[in-house]
């Protein structure tokens, strides 16, 4: 694979390396207290995937989505998904080897990037949050060409919310593991953001007491 790339937000926690990344997921399922195994499942079951969706997947990581969401899948399907860490790429390749139909491309996410399709759903989940704010309209922006009019956009990420309104096993977590992007991000009005780079917010489902949010919103047919 090239060369890792270098860390260019120093102070975000989407951009994984070393231990960290080696070993993401049990990290993830441990802050979690075990839980987030299971809810990545039911919020992938929420999302009405169509057996032949061309899904997108933005900040894939080790590919643990990816394997979720393909199952939902048949042969006309496919998943695409999209990082820029070697280590998170050799996870998720590793991981979804025996899916023909989902491939992996070492891509930023954080600059305009176009590819030769179109694809019914793009997926973020967990990693919106962890860039400055004239970056996240960056990635939208990529969300929007890449997506096909009346496709969806899935952001799986924190809620709108006040850290100390949180139960203190929820509260503890966010401040001891989320940088100052995520929460700059919790205080956005995510409809507005939505509707500036062509998309109506639609359904949602929350999570985790309301910290966490799964929400459809529709690539308009332009802008």
């Amino acid at each position: 694979m090239p060369g890792e790339s270098p860390v260019i937000y120093p102070e975000s926690k989407v951009e994984v390396r070393g231990f960290m990344a080696r070993h993401y997921d049990a990290l993830l399922d441990l802050v979690t207290f075990g839980f987030y195994r299971y809810f990545i499942k039911e919020a992938i079951s929420w999302l009405d995937i169509q057996k032949s969706d061309r899904i997108i997947d933005l900040g894939a990581g080790t590919g643990r989505n990816a394997c979720l969401m393909v199952q939902h899948l048949s042969e006309s399907g496919k998943i695409v998904g999209i990082d820029v860490s070697n280590e998170m790429a050799a996870q998720f390749i590793k991981r979804c080897r025996n899916f023909p139909n989902v491939s992996f491309l070492r891509q930023r996410i954080d600059i305009h990037f176009e590819l030769n399709e179109t694809f019914d759903k793009a997926l973020l989940s967990f990693v919106f949050h962890g860039f400055p704010q004239e970056v996240r309209e960056t990635i939208l922006d990529n969300c929007f060409n890449l997506l096909k009019p009346g496709g969806k956009l899935i952001l799986l990420d924190y809620n709108e919310f006040s850290p100390d309104s949180l139960p203190w096993y929820l509260r503890y977590p966010f401040k001891i593991t989320e940088c100052p992007y995520a929460y700059d991000f919790i205080q956005r009005d995510m409809a507005k953001l939505l509707a500036q780079h062509g998309f109506s917010r639609g359904n949602e489902r929350l999570f985790f007491k309301g910290m966490v949010r799964c929400l459809q919103a529709t690539r308009e047919a332009c802008r």
